[in-house]
């Protein structure tokens, strides 16, 4: 479900006359809903550690060279040079000094801080991107902007939470006539997705609970 598809959803939701044309959202009403609707996908897609979002990036390290610029478009998940596994290491003066705990990398300012080897390294890194939508072309980006764009999250998930979720942020009254359905809704769509995401049996969903 496209951007300008999800608005429509929020209008029909809250009563409101439906658009045909993107160009068309032009009150007060439809710039809120706009905000809302990437707010709830911005917030959804950064509270957990969603599979979705997971992606993967080869860095190369030059040999005699112990940092590199930081170029990883997310929260870093895992981190494997030779195919072993290198934990994050807060104290980045330690690898200034060339004497951090073996098997681990760092960061400071905009640099990735590694070992220092005598020979070039691949570094694997998978993380968790900060791109929250994509374009009709499939190509990501950071919000929905335009009536083709569609959110990261899956289609199955991605229309009850936002558009219940929206609803919600919009009125921000539970003693609306809907609110309770709507929030009862938001919250069976995202324990649904915590469920689904999970791809081993024992990683365990939880569900959060929100009012606005």
């Amino acid at each position: 479900m496209n951007y300008l598809e999800l608005i429509n959803k929020c209008l029909v939701e809250l009563n409101y006359k439906q658009v045909n044309e993107f160009e068309e959202l032009v009150k007060n009403d439809h710039k809120k809903i706009k905000n809302i609707l990437n707010l709830i996908n911005k917030e959804v897609c950064r509270f957990d550690k969603w599979n979705f979002l997971l992606r993967k990036q080869t860095l190369t390290l030059p040999k005699n060279t112990g940092e590199l610029d930081n170029t990883i478009p997310g929260r870093i998940a895992l981190v494997l040079i030779d195919g072993v596994k290198h934990e994050y290491y807060e104290n980045f003066e330690k690898f200034l000094m060339n004497s951090q705990p073996p098997c681990t990398y760092s960061a400071f300012n905009d640099k990735l801080l590694f070992p220092i080897f005598d020979e070039a390294k691949n570094i694997e890194i998978i993380y968790y991107t900060n791109n929250n939508a994509k374009d009709n072309q499939d190509k990501e980006k950071l919000s929905l902007e335009n009536a083709e764009d569609s959110s990261l999250i899956p289609e199955l998930f991605a229309e009850p939470i936002l558009v219940y979720g929206t609803c919600m942020r919009l009125k921000a009254n539970p003693q609306h006539v809907k609110f309770s359905y709507w929030l009862s809704m938001y919250n069976d769509a995202l324990a649904n997705l915590r469920s689904k995401n999970k791809v081993s049996i024992d990683a365990a969903p939880a569900v959060k609970l929100f009012r606005y």
